[in-house]
């Protein structure tokens, strides 16, 4: 009976300290402010990304290899002739899809090759001419057109300094009642976002009209004008920084 309540004891004492390794103690450090502050900053769009999907079928592995080659040659040769620059042309690599009918041990029934090319916009009426060319012309599918800040780094420094002056200023404010001095930075947490422009845009279709004469009907297709690009707003980057200060 006394072996079995001392086994009981050992056990409940062990349990008892593994619960407490498990909970850490929770420490309060003396003399410290916690303050938390945002900042932001605004600036418009400095540049422009534009990315097309290019895509081929066919029956020969050459013949779809050799189109979606071609539709990249002539988006780049476009994009030269409206006067971008070598180094805002990025042209992803070629992935082929074979397609199999049943059996994979057999010949694929038809060869899928797939890439993407993005070119980047400095000066924003060019999008216009980029967009008529590519698409009016089938060499490629748009995908997607966004706006961003060339010198990204330089506006999440300044949205930063905003919210760090921020902080400080409060901390500052908070001691200045009980005659207290602000001390130096003993730990801080910061966090940035920045809101990417996505422009949503509408593309101009094919039309399809018939006309009759002397009982015979003839179709006719036309391609319908493009809407230019909206007026891209402003990119805005945000931090927060939460600060613990020592008091003086």
């Amino acid at each position: 009976m006394k072996r079995l309540l001392l086994s009981m004891a050992f056990v409940c004492t062990m349990a008892t300290s593994a619960a407490a390794q498990q909970t850490p103690e929770i420490k309060f450090v003396a003399d410290t402010l916690v303050v938390q502050a945002d900042g932001t900053y605004e600036a418009d769009p400095d540049l422009a990304t534009l990315t097309f999907n290019i895509s081929s079928q066919d029956k020969e592995l050459k013949h779809a290899y050799d189109s979606a080659t071609q539709s990249m040659q002539r988006i780049v040769a476009l994009a030269d002739k409206t006067g971008l620059k070598k180094g805002d042309v990025s042209t992803g690599a070629l992935t082929l899809v074979p397609s199999y009918e049943r059996d994979r041990r057999s010949k694929p029934k038809a060869y899928t090759v797939q890439g993407e090319i993005t070119l980047k916009v400095h000066d924003f009426s060019q999008i216009g001419a980029l967009l008529d060319g590519a698409v009016e012309d089938g060499i490629v599918d748009f995908r997607s057109l966004t706006y961003s800040l060339q010198d990204e780094e330089a506006a999440k420094e300044r949205a930063v300094a905003q919210a760090m002056q921020r902080a400080v200023g409060r901390a500052t404010a908070a001691l200045t009642e009980s005659g207290q001095k602000l001390g130096p930075v003993r730990y801080a947490n910061l966090d940035v976002r920045q809101i990417v422009n996505i422009v949503p845009m509408v593309l101009g279709g094919v039309s399809e009209t018939v006309e009759v004469s002397n009982g015979f009907a003839a179709k006719a297709k036309a391609s319908a004008p493009m809407l230019p690009p909206t007026q891209p707003e402003k990119i805005t980057v945000s931090a927060t920084v939460q600060c613990a200060f020592a008091i003086k």
